[in-house]
C-alpha cells in the first residue's frame, strides 16, 4: 500500500523518518518531531505503516505545517513582493544571480548557466580539419 501525504507518495522501502523528508518543507528534525507527536517509531518502514498511523501522520502534517504546494506559493509570493518593492534581493532574483552576497566573478556557474568567459576554457572541439 502506497502512503500518500500532502500530494507526495512516500517511498515504500525507506524508513518513515527518511520517507517524510520527501515532502517539500519537511527535513530530518521536523520529521522526527512529527513522528514523536504521532507516537510512531522512526525505524518502521513506510510499507509497514498501519492505516491509522498513516492517517495520524497525514492529519498532523496537513493541519500544523506549511508543506508542498502551499509552501511553494508562499515562497514565490515572497520573491514577487521583493521584486515589486525593488529591493536589492528582488533584483538579484529577477536577474537570476546569487541573492545572499556570494561572489560572482568565479563561482555561481550553475546560477549563471555555466558561462565561461576566458579563452578556450569551455570551448567545444571544432570539427575535423579538411
Amino acid at each position: 500500500m502506497a502512503v500518500r501525504i500532502a500530494g507526495t507518495t512516500l517511498p515504500n522501502d525507506k524508513r518513515v523518518e527518511i520517507g517524510l523528508t520527501y515532502i517539500l518543507g519537511i527535513g530530518r528534525p521536523l520529521s522526527n518531531k512529527i513522528l514523536k507527536k504521532a507516537k510512531v517509531s522512526p525505524e518502521i518502514r513506510v510499507k509497514d505503516l498501519t492505516e491509522d498511523q498513516a492517517n495520524e501522520l497525514r492529519n498532523i502534517i496537513e493541519k500544523q505545517y506549511t508543506v508542498e504546494g502551499e509552501l511553494r506559493r508562499e515562497v514565490t509570493s515572497n520573491i514577487k513582493r521583493l521584486k515589486e518593492i525593488k529591493t536589492y534581493r528582488g533584483s538579484r532574483h529577477a536577474k537570476n544571480l546569487p541573492a545572499r552576497g556570494q561572489r560572482t566573478k568565479t563561482n555561481s556557474r550553475t546560477v549563471r548557466g555555466n558561462v565561461r568567459k576566458t579563452m578556450g576554457s569551455g570551448r567545444k572541439d571544432t570539427a575535423q580539419k579538411t
